[in-house]
């Protein structure tokens, strides 16, 4: 029933892409910047080495 529905915004950015093919290469890449990203073992190990332990109640005074 609703399948076909795109709103307003959805509607401009595919027909802006369209317009844009350079824009579409350029997503890619930016995807790649902050998602396709490979994680370092040895960082990722350093990170959970530095972990404090949480408190079982926050606004508990101590």
């Amino acid at each position: 029933m609703y399948s076909d529905y795109q709103s307003d915004t959805t509607q401009f950015l595919n027909q802006y892409l369209e317009q844009h093919p350079e824009e579409a290469k350029q997503r890619l890449i930016n995807r790649g910047l902050l998602w396709d990203v490979t994680l370092n073992p040895e960082e990722q190990e350093d990170f959970s080495a530095a972990k404090l332990p949480k408190k079982p109640y926050t606004y508990q005074p101590d």
